[in-house]
């Protein structure tokens, strides 16, 4: 199947399919906000399943929590995202439009094939670039923009009950805090020995201003993200690991190998030891899907010195103290749904010149599993019966509304990967026929052999 040129056809049908809703839609909505429907619930839910299913169940000594949202100050202190975490923002005189002036940047190299790192660059160095290559406002098309400075990307809210005994919190502007000030609290619960893991997928909120690209950047978001600690001196060993883990990840739930690969970061963290992404090739070109991480023992000796507990773990065996390293893996799920959508969008045309498309979900994360399609209306009763039957095991829809092959042509397009039709043969020799979404071929089955039918086909 062919790339994407754009975006414009995964927002259209995912609008009329009902996967993805612009935010506060009949208000004229709001920047970077997006609302999951019927449809992308079901898929994001899968995938976030999927995810759990690999990163926690079935991997040894690796647990979940999910933590608050608001947390106490003092933790972005600790991070350093109280004193740092900021973009590099420029007004544009003309319009009164802001943009990050690094992305400014990217978008420019890329347009003329120019391999710089632009993460590297200070903020004197990224105007400067700017002016000297006359680099365009995108709203405007002039270049005449304000020096640049750095915007805090956490929203602050207050937290008291009378309006001159208030204290400033933040929303999270990541996950991964809920899982390092936890370490104690799990280890000490579970009784687990280093290595271990914990997981958590949760909401963040970044107030970014630069324009999304649909749900690839947006201001509320969800993150999938597992901290591992270990022993400082097999911190490599496992990073490795997870560069694979992440990748086989992304394969598992549809993406195409060859549109995928590593990219190592160009700047590294002052405490990092190693860092690098994946990169997956949207319409837009090779953007970040997930990060890896070998961040040290940064996170918890940060939390150590500014909350006064000490983070240190005891081995039972050789009564050994240290803090643990931590090597981090984080996907944004809104992205990989993002991705998965693009991977998946096929424009089929067939032999009787008829173009069809079909979303080719692996269907361990399609929303819905099996479609009921009665032939006609007086059917119904018989299709609803084996409906009832079906949706206990298996996410199930029911359509009766209009011609089987409109139906069928719907049921593509939102990914389902079997229909299942109850024809008059259903009333006389108990059979129903199972159409395959991808071959369109058909099988004809015992209804009461249907549900074993159709497990097999999905567990295969």
């Amino acid at each position: 199947m062919a790339k994407l040129e754009n975006l414009d056809k995964i927002v259209n049908l995912s609008k009329t399919r009902g996967f993805v809703f612009q935010g506060s839609e009949i208000y004229g909505g709001m920047g970077n906000t997006w609302d999951y429907g019927p449809i992308g619930v079901e898929l994001k839910n899968n995938i976030k399943k999927a995810w759990w299913k690999r990163f926690v169940q079935e991997s040894d000594n690796s647990f979940g929590v999910d933590a608050a949202i608001l947390m106490n100050s003092r933790v972005w202190e600790a991070s350093g995202h109280t004193a740092s975490f900021s973009d590099p923002k420029m007004d544009c005189k003309n319009c009164k439009t802001r943009h990050r002036a690094d992305n400014l940047i990217e978008e420019y190299n890329k347009k003329h094939d120019i391999e710089m790192p632009v993460d590297s660059m200070s903020k004197e160095e990224m105007y400067n670039y700017i002016v000297e290559h006359q680099i365009k406002c995108p709203n405007c098309g002039k270049c005449d923009f304000t020096e640049i400075k750095n915007f805090n990307l956490m929203f602050s809210t207050k937290r008291g009950v009378t309006d001159d005994n208030q204290d400033v919190i933040y929303l999270r502007p990541e996950t991964a805090q809920g899982e390092f000030v936890n370490f104690l609290n799990v280890q000490r619960t579970t009784r687990a020995k280093v290595p271990f893991g914990i997981a958590q997928i949760g909401k963040a909120f970044r107030n970014e201003i630069t324009p999304g690209n649909f749900i690839f950047r947006t201001i509320e978001f969800e993150q999938m993200e597992h901290q591992f600690f270990c022993k400082p001196e097999d911190s490599e060993k496992f990073y490795n690991e997870y560069k694979q883990k992440a990748w086989d990840f992304a394969v598992s739930v549809g993406l195409n190998p060859e549109h995928i690969r590593f990219k190592d970061h160009d700047k590294l963290a002052h405490y990092a030891k190693a860092a690098c992404d994946i990169q997956y090739l949207f319409p837009m070109g090779w953007s970040e899907l997930n990060g890896i991480h070998n961040r040290s023992t940064w996170d918890l000796s940060r939390h150590q010195e500014f909350s006064g507990k000490s983070m240190q773990y005891l081995d039972p065996i050789t009564n050994e103290k240290y803090i643990p390293n931590v090597v981090e893996y984080s996907i944004g799920c809104d992205r990989l749904v993002l991705a998965v959508l693009c991977e998946a969008y096929d424009e089929e045309t067939l032999e009787d010149g008829e173009t069809r498309i079909v979303m080719h979900f692996a269907p361990h994360i399609a929303p819905y599993k099996v479609a009921i399609l009665p032939l006609q209306k007086n059917l119904s009763e018989k299709a609803k019966e084996i409906y009832k039957q079906i949706q206990k095991r298996f996410m199930a829809t029911y359509d009766d509304a209009g011609s089987i092959g409109k139906r069928y042509r719907r049921q593509d397009e939102i990914g389902t990967p079997y229909c299942v039709t109850i024809d008059f043969d259903t009333l006389e020799n108990g059979t129903v026929t199972v159409r395959d979404r991808d071959t369109m071929k058909q099988d004809t089955i015992k209804i009461e052999e249907l549900a074993n039918y159709l497990q097999q086909k999905l567990d295969a």
